[in-house]
């Protein structure tokens, strides 16, 4: 199960009390005050980690709660520090405060770290409030208490290029034919429920990633379908390719289902729109009419995006379409 927002509780561990005690040693004159302070609690830490690739752990388990530190002791001991908690997260999650919907964090890199609840301080104990003319003070304070925050994690896959277009366009087979991964494939819309990530590696070492985004269909946007929930995973992309089924099994028009897809994805975000893209004409092996593909390429020469043909069945155009992905994505990383 794919699941890409959270609502969770953290909380810090408290800090220990402070200590009310007085010496009673043989050799020790008056005894005097000896109450140690108390250990600082334990702080809430999340980590982005490279093995995290959803949030469904924190559906079952939404609290996660750091140890509170130790009491002060007699003998001027101070109390244990809490151990601090280490939450793991995926790789693009973004932290928000649910009460004030700010954004705390974004994890980017593994190994990301970032407190978001801060353990509270030790009480001081009743030694740290001796002066010269108090000697026996009785004073001591409580431990401070550990932050408490409500927060939502929000997940935005880190991927080179996302796939784009309508149900049945092709999405899945091409990102199985160009990359290990194995998505469900059928013909039947809504086969792809969750995205899909694919490494394309070449002989040469370069790699970059892909993401099947689910479909989308006309009124999207309104909740249709699978709706325009799944699009947060491609606003972090470097390159759009949307795939055009042209083949005449599917009943629709090429151009109609490219413009559809275009202003659902407007709908969603003016900046999607205005990500650099290319268009792919799927299922060329079934495309008897000559005239779907070129009235797609058309509308790409007229909006000057790059144009490609391709089958993932016999492999028409396959290199050519990864290479061109490859040369658009090493090129905005060097930008």
């Amino acid at each position: 199960m794919f699941i890409d927002e959270v609502r969770i509780l953290v909380k810090a561990g408290d800090g220990g009390n402070g200590c009310l005690a007085f010496r009673r040693e043989k050799y020790v004159p008056r005894g005097g005050p000896s109450g140690g302070d108390g250990g600082r609690g334990g702080d809430v830490v999340l980590v982005a980690g490279e093995h995290e690739n959803t949030l469904l752990k924190f559906r079952f388990n939404p609290e996660h709660k750091a140890e509170r530190g130790r009491h002060g002791e007699g003998s001027n001991r101070t109390g244990a520090e809490g151990h601090s908690l280490e939450v793991g997260v995926p790789v693009g999650t973004i932290v928000h405060d649910e009460a004030t919907g700010e954004q705390i964090c974004d994890f980017t890199a593994s190994g990301q770290r970032f407190t978001v609840a801060r353990g509270g301080k030790g009480g001081k104990g009743n030694a740290r409030f001796v002066t010269s003319t108090h000697q026996a003070p009785t004073e001591h304070e409580p431990g401070r208490p550990g932050e408490e925050k409500r927060l939502r994690l929000e997940l935005k896959l880190l991927a080179d290029v996302g796939l784009v277009g309508f149900p049945n366009a092709g999405k899945s087979t091409l990102i199985a034919r160009i990359s290990a991964a194995r998505p469900k494939i059928a013909d039947y819309p809504f086969t792809t429920l969750e995205p899909m990530l694919g490494v394309v590696q070449f002989a040469d070492f370069r790699s970059f990633v892909v993401a099947d985004i689910p479909g989308l269909i006309e009124g999207a946007h309104l909740g249709h379908g699978l709706g325009i929930q799944f699009l947060r995973h491609i606003e972090r992309t470097r390159l759009l390719a949307h795939l055009v089924d042209v083949s005449e099994a599917s009943n629709r028009d090429p151009a109609q289902d490219f413009e559809t897809v275009m202003q659902e994805l407007a709908s969603f975000s003016e900046d999607l729109v205005k990500k650099p893209m290319i268009v792919v004409a799927t299922k060329m092996d079934a495309a008897q009419d000559p005239e779907r593909p070129a009235a797609l390429r058309r509308i790409a020469a007229g909006r000057g995006l790059p144009y490609f043909e391709i089958s993932a069945v016999t492999g028409q155009g396959i290199d050519v379409l990864k290479h061109a992905m490859a040369e658009s994505v090493l090129a905005k990383i060097t930008e």
